[in-house]
């Protein structure tokens, strides 16, 4: 109980400190909201700050600062897309992705020192102060004892408990909107939560990043100028990870970016390709690609940093992606629909036909256009009502897939404000559909059905003497069959107000729990 009236007072907080930084209902965009929102605004601004920021972006970014790590993720994916949210708006975010306070230096070096049972001088040669700093970690670049050039990252003090108090709040909030929003249910709030709390906590360890990491350098061997940094085993831990330095510059740093005088439609290209190729191809993928954790370096190679949010996806998951995918490329929306209705994104009371047409409303209008010629926030209100239309829910597995794709997007935008997503991503899907959906696929699935049947078979003696022994019992009198009666009108009725007795019983006890 105590817990949840916590995580309630700390709700209350996060929409004081967006109120106080004027970041509810920003100023700025006064004259687009309906008549409600309108009031809610004047009422919020009267809690707002006078030496707020100009830029309604990077006062959303101070708030999310404040209020901590796991909305500083929520602020990271929105600075990616500029195309929908403003770019003046998304460039008051950018500082979210790699310019956070950093902690003291000598607090890095106690952490290292526990962590590694060595002090920092004997274990690199020469150790920097930290260059980059994030909502989770902050990165120092050293030299270790063979002179091996280093990033040595280095975990928040006192992160996890900040993270699982963001977690409790974000909880609540979800649960309340399921309760007084009844058409936010078909969003699953609160196994989006629970999505995001899972990932987070992947972040907390960075051994997992390691392991991560050296997973994701093999399934970038399947894409061209993809690089991963080698991870640094005897100098990584829990709260430490040390990896190759990376020499390139930041995508979230245009200057440093013009200087190499790289083809950035050409690295556009890269980027969704890296991001496609190898989730399709190994079910893995980097599923935090913001501007921050991505790197270009001279020769042209994509170069990526920071493995605490991994993505996985399932091989029957990537069949039917690659399906859906294909069917936009070619524009056969009838196979996109199909594959949608396989997969299970769409109940069977609807046809294929009529979510074919509504695939077309949104497809043919954007294909073949160049980015800058697309609206995407209008793409993504279109889509959004289609699913709503058609009674799809969100797919918690699928939550990293489609968080990515949006923020590697919206990256390649920003660096070729004409990149064609579609026409990138060709080559990688057919490429995956041929190897998939040919000879080599249907071997590898009939391989599968024999693992199945095999195992099945292996099972079946067991299941034989289950049955002979209910037979038998059966046949004693030990055992009846028998339906329960029916109950009369009233009795259901009571039956009905009991299930509903005890699902408030259950809900309050989770609330309490939270």
């Amino acid at each position: 109980m105590f817990a949840t009236l916590a995580s309630f007072l700390r709700l209350l907080r996060a929409l004081l400190t967006l109120a106080r930084h004027d970041a509810i209902l920003p100023a700025e965009y006064q004259s687009l909201y309906p008549a409600p929102a309108r009031l809610a605004g004047r009422i919020a601004r009267l809690f707002a700050r006078r030496d707020n920021a100009d830029n309604p972006g990077e006062r959303l970014a101070r708030a999310l600062e404040r209020l901590g790590p796991s909305y500083v993720k929520f602020g990271q994916i929105l600075a990616t897309r500029g195309d929908v949210i403003g770019e003046r708006f998304a460039r008051g975010l950018s500082r979210l992705q790699d310019r956070m306070p950093a902690f003291g230096d000598a607090e890095a070096r106690t952490i290292i020192a526990a962590e590694l049972g060595a002090p920092v001088e004997s274990l690199f040669k020469t150790f920097g102060p930290p260059i980059a700093a994030a909502s989770i970690a902050q990165v120092h670049r050293a030299t270790t004892q063979d002179d091996v050039e280093v990033a040595v990252k280095v975990l928040r003090p006192d992160i996890e408990m900040r993270i699982a108090r963001d977690i409790r709040t974000l909880s609540l909030g979800a649960a309340l909107a399921e309760t007084l929003v009844p058409a936010s249910r078909r969003l699953e709030p609160r196994k989006f939560v629970a999505t995001v709390a899972r990932s987070l906590s992947f972040e907390t360890d960075l051994r997992l990043e390691a392991a991560a990491a050296s997973e994701l350098s093999e399934a970038a061997m399947a894409v061209e100028q993809y690089r991963i940094p080698e991870v640094e085993w005897p100098l990584s831990s829990r709260r430490i990870l040390t990896t190759r330095w990376v020499t390139g510059a930041p995508l979230s740093d245009p200057e440093r970016l013009a200087e190499l005088e790289l083809d950035q439609a050409a690295l556009a290209t890269t980027l969704t390709r890296a991001f496609l190729g190898t989730a399709l191809d190994r079910g893995v993928f980097h599923a935090d690609m913001h501007a921050g954790n991505l790197f270009a370096a001279a020769n042209g190679d994509l170069w990526a940093v920071d493995f605490g949010i991994m993505g996985r996806i399932g091989r029957p998951e990537r069949r039917f992606l690659a399906l859906i995918l294909h069917g936009f490329l070619t524009r056969d929306y009838t196979a996109a629909a199909r594959a949608h209705f396989a997969a299970g994104y769409v109940p069977d009371e609807h046809t294929v036909a009529d979510f074919a047409s509504a695939l077309r409303a949104v497809g043919e209008p954007i294909f073949g256009k160049r980015a800058d010629e697309v609206p995407m926030s209008r793409v993504l209100m279109q889509l959004f009502e289609i699913t709503d239309l058609f009674d799809m829910r969100l797919r918690p597995e699928l939550v990293m897939l489609q968080k990515t794709m949006v923020q590697c997007e919206g990256v390649a935008r920003s660096l070729d404000p004409q990149h064609n997503m579609w026409a990138a991503a060709t080559p990688v899907v057919e490429a995956w559909m041929k190897r998939e959906l040919g000879p080599e696929g249907r071997i590898r699935d009939f391989a599968e059905d024999l693992e199945r049947f095999y195992g099945a078979m292996r099972q079946l003696p067991d299941a034989i003497e289950d049955w002979s022994e209910i037979g038998a019992r059966l046949k004693s009198g030990e055992l009846r069959l028998s339906m329960p009666p029916s109950p009369r009108p009233w009795a259901a009725r009571l039956a009905w107000l009991a299930v509903a007795a005890a699902a408030g019983a259950a809900l309050a006890l989770s609330l309490s729990l939270a």
